[in-house]
Parts: structure tokens; sequence; C-alpha cells
């Protein structure tokens, strides 16, 4: 079940928060709990039986450390949680699909496994509270990847009330514009360009939809988070904030503090800083960080772009690093020309799945595609008369200042109309049928 179908806005939504209201305090981890697992259902329902057995599996060994803090007792549903994660993403078995969201909640589950291995608790967190943390729809599919500490003060008091009810709808709309308003539609155009192939595609038609996958992928993922952290604030919880506006950075190591932050910061506190971090010598570090982009490309997906995909941000860091960081530090427009050049050609590794199609794309790029760029060039001015307004739209979008302007006038009766206006914009839009993918559902 997607949050951005009507579905989910005008059928589950609705009932689920008329239980979750009306319940009392001491019952709404419960209500929560079962609403999750009727939420997953509708989409994987074979699979809950999966996301049950692990949870069960998890907090038993974890009960089992409590007591009496042998550590491999960890170590097991660990490396349980990391099987079934290669089994149901990477073998790609016949008849064996990959369950929704089984990235994110595998790595709550490490997440929860490592923190507790560092805390003195006498008691073990309840299972009610440990199971409702993992699989709370809002986070439990996409992200962000919620730490216990995070949220356990919430779960422990049901902080429900009605302005967080209200300030989370609105955060909730804002998220459903950006993805049906914004990655939808300017996503046509990326699809077009595939559609067409890279026969003739051409140097202006190659870039024209690199740069609108960029765009795609961001308001995609930035306005689901939204959508969850807005979902979270209607039921009580402060999920992380998981974009600060990323197009903005001046470097790939300023960009990676924010895009994504949850998960950079999962790589970063449960894989990075175990092996050693920055703190054992100049080739340990290297070593560590390309452990870091390895696994985060594979995280990804099964395909070797995702992999070369990684690997490229691991080369621009280390390069940044221990090369031209402090220049880039220095000359700000010069860093931030850097990055968004290079972005667009860093998400069509991301986005290409066939080497060979990725390959024709890249040269494209660099002007050493097909040499009918004529044709190719006729296409570009068709294609920027019908999408430059909205590349221009997503363009203002992705710096800092509508943010800003939102900060300064959000309590303002008008601005509430006019998310409401763009909230049902959305909705008409979803109604008659627009394309409404969601491109993290894949990794």
């Amino acid at each position: 079940m997607l949050f951005s179908g009507l579905v989910f806005i005008f059928r589950f939504l609705p009932i689920f928060l008329f239980f979750y209201i009306v319940t009392p305090g001491k019952y709404r981890n419960f209500i929560l709990f079962v609403g999750s697992l009727i939420f997953y259902a509708v989409g994987e329902p074979v699979y809950v039986f999966l996301l049950l057995g692990e949870l069960i599996l998890n907090y038993v060994c974890y009960c089992g450390f409590i007591r009496n803090k042998r550590h491999f007792r960890l170590i097991l549903p660990i490396v349980l949680d990391v099987a079934a994660l290669v089994v149901f993403k990477y073998m790609l078995i016949p008849g064996l699909s990959m369950p929704l969201g089984i990235s994110f909640y595998t790595f709550q589950l490490i997440a929860f496994l490592m923190d507790e291995r560092k805390k003195a608790r006498k008691n073990p967190v309840r299972f009610l509270n440990f199971a409702t943390y993992i699989v709370m729809f809002p986070q439990l599919v996409a992200g962000p990847i919620v730490q216990f500490k995070e949220v356990h003060h919430e779960l422990a008091n049901n902080a429900f009330s009605w302005e967080k009810l209200e300030k989370g709808a609105r955060t909730f709309a804002i998220g459903l514009s950006f993805k049906v308003l914004l990655a939808n539609q300017v996503g046509t155009l990326w699809n077009s360009v595939q559609t067409a192939g890279t026969v003739g595609l051409g140097f202006s038609n190659a870039w024209l939809g690199a740069v609108a996958y960029t765009f795609q992928i961001y308001f995609d993922f930035l306005g689901y988070s939204l959508m969850a952290i807005g979902l979270g604030r209607m039921l009580g919880f402060e999920l992380p904030e998981n974009f600060r506006e990323p197009y903005s950075a001046t470097s790939f190591s300023e960009f990676w503090r924010r895009w994504h932050v949850t998960l950079g910061r999962w790589f970063r506190e449960y894989v990075y800083i175990p092996l050693g971090g920055s703190r054992k010598g100049t080739l340990r570090t290297i070593l560590n960080l390309l452990v870091v982009w390895a696994l985060t490309g594979i995280w990804h997906g099964a395909g070797w772009n995702f992999l070369l995909w990684g690997l490229g941000f691991f080369l621009l860091l280390v390069l940044e690093k221990f090369l031209y960081g402090r220049f880039l530090e220095k000359y700000k427009i010069l860093g931030h020309l850097y990055v968004i050049l290079l972005l667009p050609v860093s998400w069509v590794i991301f986005g290409i799945t066939d080497l060979s199609v990725l390959w024709d794309y890249l040269r494209c790029m660099i002007g050493m595609g097909d040499d009918r760029v004529f044709a190719g060039f006729s296409v570009f001015l068709r294609y920027m008369r019908s999408y430059a307004p909205l590349l221009m739209i997503c363009l203002l979008f992705a710096t800092p200042y509508p943010r800003r302007f939102w900060e300064k006038y959000k309590d303002k009766l008008w601005m509430s109309l006019l998310v409401i206006f763009f909230f049902c914009f959305s909705c008409y839009e979803i109604a008659i049928g627009s394309s409404n993918p969601f491109l993290y559902f894949r990794f």
C-alpha cells in the first residue's frame, strides 16, 4: 500500500486514526502494532509471517542477552537477519519476490541489538514496545531508519495530541505534493528519454534526462520521507529528518551528510566506527570507507550498477578527504558546481541497471553518442517547451529558500489554505490515473 494512494489516504488512514484516537493511551501501542501488520499485509500478506518470525527470534535472543550478557546471543539474530535479507533481496529465487521494506526493518533490528549491547539494562524492553518500534507503518517500508532511543519515550507514554495531529497532517500533505506534483511529473520526462533509447539520443537529451531523474529521485524520496514523518507526528512520534537540502552541498562529503541522513548515520555508527573509522591511519581509513560504500551500493540492489554507484562515491569521498577537500571548502561556488555537474552522472549510474545501456547513455553524456545531433536537438527543444516550467519549479524547491519561506509563514491562515489546495490537487492527480510509482520500494 502506497502512502500516495487513495486507498491509504481515504480508507486505511481515517479508519486507523479513529481507532487509534478513541483507544485509551495504554493500549495505543497494540492498535499501532496490529494496524501496521494490516498495512503490511495489504501488499505482502505472505511476508507478514517472515516479519513476525524475525521479531520473535530477535526478541528471544535479546532477552537471553539481557539475562547473562553473552554477546553471541546477539550475533546469532544479526547473522540470521542479514541472511534473510540476502536470500530475499539478492538470490533471485524464482517465485520469490523481495518483501517490502526488508532493507529498512532489517537495519532497524540490527541497530536495536547493537545499541542494546552497550546498555546496562536489567530488564528487557517490553515485547510490544520493541515490535511496535520495528513495524510501525509510517517508517516500515521506506524509512527513515529510526533508532529505538528516538521513539522509546513516545512508546512508553503514548504522547498523542491534537496539535501533533494537525502538524503531522500538514507535513504529510506537503510530502504528498512533492511526490505527486513534482517527482511523478518530472519522472515522465526521464521515462520518455529512457523509452526512446540511446540510439540518436545525443548530448542534450542525455543531460536533460539525467537532470529529470536527479529531480525525480530527490522529490520522490523526500516526499515519501516527509509523509512518513508527518504520519509519525500524527500518531505522537517525532521521526528523524532524512533530507537537508542535499542539492545545496558544496562537496560530496557534505552531500552525504544531507542526503538520506538516517542511512548515512546507520553506516557510520554500525559499520564505519566499529571498523575503526578514521582512527587507525590513512590506509585503514580508506579500507573502511571502501567497505562502507561497497555495502551502501549493494544495499540498494543486486545489480552491478549499484556497486559501481557506491564505489564511485567512495572514490570521490577519498579524493575530497585526502586531496582537494580543503579547496572545495575555500571556494564554495566551485564546489557547488562540481557537485551539481557530477550528481546527474551518479544518478544515471544508479538508475540504469543494464550495464550496456548505461555505458551507451554515459557516452552520450560526454558527447560520444550517436552523430544524429540535429534530430536529437529538435527533440530536446520539444521537451523543453513542455517541461521547462516544471524543471524550474523543481530547481527552486531543491534550494533552501522554500523551507525558509515555510518557516516564516507556516502559521498563517493563507498558508494552511495553500497546503489544503495542493493536497486536493495531488489527490486529483492520483485519481485521474497519473503515474504514481515509488522508486525506493525497489531498494
